[in-house]
């Protein structure tokens, strides 16, 4: 499962490394493409159609509470 992970969340993107999913950093300008799931900051109500895949918005949650919502995400892709 490969999983995009704005910058600058490198200790997101370690704890899913961890949790044995392929992670990358992306800027938020790239066009990110070839992913499962992707990891942003926020999303704005406009711009859902930027992603081609599910999306976890990390607003207000801890590095755990995002593992844990990339994994239900994960799950319901299988």
């Amino acid at each position: 499962m490969k999983i995009a992970v704005e910058q600058p969340y490198e200790d997101v993107m370690n704890a899913l490394v961890a949790k044995g999913y392929e992670a990358k950093m992306f800027n938020t300008d790239e066009d990110v493409t070839g992913y499962d799931i992707g990891v942003v900051r926020a999303i704005n109500e406009g711009n859902t159609h930027e992603f081609n895949f599910p999306v976890v918005t990390m607003k207000g949650m801890s590095v755990d509470d995002v593992v844990q919502a990339v994994e239900k995400k994960a799950n319901l892709l299988q």
